[in-house]
């Protein structure tokens, strides 16, 4: 799953940039795959939708595009700004949004899975709105089954303790739900993948709790303040033979790529 700075997500998370962009860079550092799917081309104007931090918006433009970060979250933008001051950020939501000019490619690493179900159409609308005709959208989002693990061992823990499992506080589809969404918003289904990204978790034993404080407050929503760390220390030992190996946790991530053409 991944990345802060991710648009919707700001709704529920804080999202921490300094720890974004440390213990948590394996968010973008795999994104280096989906911008080889994208493969941008010298002059392209491309739109980075949900850019954190930025690090990704620069590989883009290091190819010769032209390229655009955007993103919801203030300090993602205030951080992307200061580290690449000689590229352009703008602070928008993804499901509404008007950036100057339209693009030849939409590129999101991680983003899209921070929007409910039901705005995702919205988020669709406005990158078809934003790009040329033909134009292509290329993404990677948490797929079905993403990160189920962790959050089964949550919603035990919480059901144990008397407190209520949040609702799924993500958007995970199969390739067939997310092919069938593009085609009904005018895109034509190019490329899409399912694939199973087992990721290294760092800060080695703390990890896991790390990754749930970073990515996953929402599904401690109903657990008091003073509580979150005994409710975390009890997932850690539901999880530990299956996620942790010498002191390393492992997230069970799946990834869904794909690559359409606006029609």
């Amino acid at each position: 799953m991944t990345a802060p700075g991710d648009d919707a997500a700001s709704e529920a998370n804080d999202w921490d940039s300094a720890a974004y962009d440390g213990s948590h860079s394996f968010v973008y550092e795999y994104g280096s795959d989906v911008v080889e799917l994208l493969d941008p081309q010298p002059d392209e104007r491309i739109l980075d939708l949900g850019c954190g931090t930025g690090h990704l918006t620069d590989r883009i433009a290091n190819a010769g595009a032209e390229a655009v970060g955007l993103d919801r979250s203030a300090e993602m933008i205030e951080t992307a700004r200061a580290a690449y001051p000689e590229r352009e950020f703008v602070r928008a939501d993804a499901r509404d949004f008007d950036v100057a000019g339209s693009f030849d490619a939409v590129f999101s690493n991680a983003a899209l899975h921070w929007i409910d179900a039901a705005d995702q159409a919205a988020v669709t609308d406005a990158v078809a709105d934003a790009l040329e005709p033909g134009g292509r959208f290329v993404a990677e989002l948490g797929g079905a089954g993403n990160v189920d693990t962790i959050v089964d061992a949550i919603e035990t823990e919480l059901d144990e303790r008397g407190d209520e499992p949040p609702a799924d506080p993500w958007y995970f589809p199969t390739v067939g739900e997310h092919a069938t969404h593009l085609e009904s918003r005018g895109f034509e289904v190019r490329y899409a993948r399912l694939i199973d990204r087992p990721t290294e978790l760092d800060e080695g034993e703390d990890g896991l709790a790390a990754w749930i404080e970073m990515f996953g407050d929402r599904l401690l929503g109903s657990v008091p303040a003073a509580e979150r760390d005994a409710v975390i220390a009890g997932v850690e030992d539901r999880l530990r033979d299956d996620l942790c190996e010498d002191g390393t946790w492992i997230a069970d991530y799946r990834r869904l790529r794909f690559v359409a053409a606006l029609g």
